[in-house]
């Protein structure tokens, strides 16, 4: 994360009122709490994802697929691909221990991207 995101969230955290210190497996400070002050899991995202997709498919012709927080971490990761990163800087930002992981499983392709590419190699 840069310097100025990362600044900003600690403001946020410093200048919450009445939340009492919360530490789970040595980590604290959590940026995402629930109305009880206790940290969001992941749970909670997926069900909030699912519930708002539901509801603009009730009112809207051309329906979402089923879109979860992974999935926009696979979406993150090809969008990196994409501008062509440093596929080893990916794997790092990614936490994979193995590029296969990054390259095989998250960084996906598109014909639209490979016809890109094809364009390019014509001088």
């Amino acid at each position: 994360m840069s310097e100025e995101p990362c600044q900003t969230l600690q403001k946020v955290v410093a200048e919450r009122k009445n939340v009492q210190p919360i530490v789970i497996d040595g980590y604290r400070d959590f940026i995402f709490l629930n109305q009880k002050g206790y940290p969001m899991t992941g749970a909670y995202y997926t069900s909030t994802f699912g519930n708002l997709v539901k509801k603009y498919n009730k009112s809207h012709e051309d329906a979402l697929p089923n879109i979860t927080p992974h999935i926009l971490r696979h979406t993150f990761c090809t969008r990196l691909a994409n501008k062509n990163m440093n596929p080893k800087s990916l794997q790092y930002i990614m936490g994979h221990s193995n590029i296969n992981i990054t390259l095989n499983l998250y960084a996906h392709a598109s014909l639209d991207g490979v016809k890109a590419e094809m364009v390019n190699l014509i001088p």
